[in-house]
């Protein structure tokens, strides 16, 4: 199994925090964003899309989109579970996934920030302030589902897929220094899970492409 990804990638993120939880032996493949390498003829052989992750099977299969990647690990490895047990939680949780999955991150990727940049005419200052205005609107709505449903973790008191998506958002929110003062559940959620060795060893700056150069 490979996972194709980058080390500062939120999405490859949210893969590298469920294979390191369920322990999911798997070799990696590194694609820099800044230099296109997605857009290269060979990875877009595995996906056309050209965006990362990728994750190609033993058998030669390859999953795309993280949240789909992530459904697949959780069935093919149920072992320890990122999902609950119950229907109406389980909805809950991929809802909270979502939530970060959909209207969070795809306004803040890399290649959205570039065309703002290049075909807007934004300044470093007026990214800057459209990044931060996304995570916080959308961790604003995210903040009382966190209150409501966790008890230590984003949802209960284990790790789940709604939590695989929030760490890496946290990640980004704290790397543009976005006010998170607001969040003190959301916060405490990401506090317990980066307090685990396996999400520990998922983290961007332990990857071995990191060089820590901006994207």
């Amino acid at each position: 199994m490979i996972l194709h990804g980058y080390w500062r990638s939120g999405t490859s993120y949210r893969v590298r925090l469920a294979l390191s939880l369920k322990g999911v032996v798997h070799d990696r493949a590194t694609l820099d964003l800044r230099t296109g390498a997605q857009r290269g003829e060979a990875y877009r052989a595995l996906n056309p899309q050209g965006l990362v992750p990728a994750l190609q099977l033993d058998d030669g299969s390859v999953l795309t989109q993280s949240p789909a990647i992530l459904e697949w690990l959780e069935e093919a490895y149920p072992t320890p579970p990122l999902l609950p047990a119950d229907a109406l939680d389980r909805a809950v949780v991929r809802s909270m996934a979502a939530l970060i999955a959909c209207d969070i991150h795809p306004l803040n990727n890399l290649r959205v920030l570039t065309a703002l940049r290049a075909e807007l005419g934004a300044d470093e200052t007026t990214v800057t302030r459209w990044i931060a205005r996304w995570i916080a609107d959308g961790f604003a709505a995210l903040e009382p589902l966190v209150a409501r449903h966790g008890r230590g973790f984003a949802w209960g008191d284990r790790p789940t897929l709604a939590d695989c998506h929030l760490v890496p958002q946290l990640y980004a929110a704290e790397r543009f220094a976005v006010d998170l003062s607001a969040f003190p559940a959301l916060v405490a959620a990401g506090e317990a899970m980066r307090a685990l060795p396996p999400v520990q060893a998922a983290h961007p700056d332990r990857q071995p492409d990191a060089d820590g150069v901006a994207a």
